[in-house]
């Protein structure tokens, strides 16, 4: 299978997460990735987590995010090693960093610097929050991004007070449409820089509570009962069950009472009410499915065309039928022979996934080689 980005060259000074998500999209649509790391430490990820969450030595995290990639070390303040980033600057389509803002114009690595050498280039970043305003030396770390975003008021009921995502969604998201920008550009065909910032990214994803807010200044309550959405109104939520939990989505509390047998709940028959009774209506339901195994009212409700799953961990999903019916997880091995699951690209072109064979690339493992091959200038678009 070729794919699309067979023949574009990413020259990737990223490290952590937004940044790395990007690359590692762009190697899975068929770029040649090279990550340039520092010559002594490497991308800071190799070795940030504890020893019990490594995987061959290194960090599941740092793994899992750079598969595919190729890893170039080199001294920035080295001035061979300086003309070798020209060269294959010149010899790439895109760059990628996710530093704050001035420390690639210190390096001599900003877009204007590169565009001189390279007038074709797209030249994507990633900040924390923008190149101007008074947070732009803050740190773009994904927890902070989430705290002055306000996203930390959506999850969680509202005594719960301040409740973060358990997963680094800005880090994520930013990666992600980064990816989207640069795609865009090189469609377009001209050198462009393509630039997102995390909390841009995470302002985004919460564009409708905000453009409520935008209209009266109100925040949104998350209701005290099952909370799972604020904007929804009951029978939104996970409810325990005899033996687990159960998610209910949208739906009629009416045609609930009837299924679910549950009396006190008929008297809530006004569909215009759902969302400002949502906490006594939830109170009930929560009763009530307590009363039953999770299977019990599935039975019921699924029958029914009722929205409903049962609330699954790790475990019980990977032994799911539905979950093995997606070939999620793919093994890579690297070049020590060490061998790992993780999971693919969850795209699929022409009914094809995208998968990989590659692991994490030890540091400066591509060095040698990547050197031999750009001992000499290569020409703009004379690519492998």
């Amino acid at each position: 299978m070729i794919r699309p980005l067979e023949g574009i060259r990413v020259l990737d000074f990223t490290q952590f997460l937004a940044g790395p998500v990007a690359t590692l999209r762009l190697s899975d649509l068929g770029a040649r990735v090279i990550k340039v790391e520092h010559y002594e430490q490497g991308d800071l990820t190799r070795k940030i987590y504890a020893p019990q969450l490594n995987l061959d030595g290194e960090s599941a995290f740092f793994q899992a995010i750079n598969r595919d990639k190729e890893s170039l070390k080199v001294n920035l303040k080295n001035a061979k090693d300086h003309a070798l980033i020209s060269r294959l600057v010149e010899a790439s389509d895109v760059v990628v960093h996710n530093f704050r803002p001035g420390v690639m114009n210190r390096l001599g690595l900003d877009y204007d610097t590169l565009k001189s050498v390279n007038p074709t280039l797209v030249y994507g970043e990633i900040s924390g929050y923008g190149a101007e305003g008074p947070w732009r030396q803050k740190p773009g770390q994904d927890l902070l991004v989430q705290a002055l975003s306000g996203l930390t008021q959506l999850s969680g009921a509202e005594s719960d007070g301040p409740v973060p995502m358990g997963l680094a969604i800005a880090d994520y998201l930013a990666g992600s449409q980064l990816v989207q920008g640069v795609l865009a550009a090189l469609v377009g065909g001209e050198g462009t820089l393509v630039e997102v910032s995390m909390l841009e990214a995470i302002l985004d994803f919460q564009f409708e509570p905000l453009t409520l807010f935008y209209q009266d200044g109100e925040p949104v309550s998350r209701g005290e009962q099952n909370p799972a959405h604020s904007l929804v109104a009951a029978p939104y939520g996970l409810y325990q069950t005899q033996n687990g939990y159960l998610a209910l989505a949208m739906g009629s509390i009416t045609a609930l009472a009837e299924l679910l047998a549950c009396e006190p709940l008929k008297a809530y028959d006004d569909p215009s009410r759902w969302f400002e009774l949502r906490d006594p209506i939830k109170k009930i339901l929560a009763d009530h499915l307590n009363t039953q195994t999770t299977e019990h009212w599935l039975g019921l409700l699924e029958p029914a065309d009722i929205w409903c799953a049962p609330v699954l961990n790790w475990r019980d999903l990977v032994e799911h039928d539905g979950f093995k019916a997606l070939s999620m997880l793919q093994s890579v091995t690297n070049s020590r022979g060490f061998e790992y699951q993780t999971t693919r690209c969850p795209i699929r072109l022409n009914n094809e996934r995208l998968t990989a064979h590659r692991a994490a690339p030890l540091l400066g493992e591509h060095s040698d080689a990547i050197k031999h091959e750009f001992a000499n200038e290569v020409p703009h678009g004379s690519h492998n």
